[in-house]
């Protein structure tokens, strides 16, 4: 195996410490619904919690930059996000942007 260059290390090292940011916020996430509700969760449903919200996220930005991309911009923007969200339809619902796009269109 070759070894890395410097930019590839400085980017892995990036990406695990958004990762272990990542999972120890969803620990404090469960750990407070845990409290709430009276459950327990396993540290291996924390870790999964943890990689699926990671490659989401990873997502979102990709779907982002594309958007930002295909609208000849460098920036991404609140519209960007707008559209986004409309790909999903509980972040959609659990946004105010059902109300602002229907009041932008009368």
């Amino acid at each position: 195996m070759e070894p890395l260059g410097e930019q590839e290390r400085e980017r892995l090292l990036h990406t695990q410490r958004l990762k272990a940011a990542v999972h120890y916020t969803v620990g404090c996430l469960c750990q407070e619904v845990a409290e709430d509700k009276g459950i327990q969760f396993s540290k291996q449903t924390i870790a999964a919690i943890s990689e699926i919200t990671f490659r989401q996220c990873e997502n979102f930005a990709k779907d982002l930059e594309m958007f930002a991309r295909h609208g000849k911009r460098t920036v991404i923007n609140s519209e960007d996000v707008k559209l986004l969200a409309r790909r999903s339809n509980s972040l959609y619902s659990s946004t105010d942007l059902t109300t602002a796009g229907a009041s932008a269109m009368s």
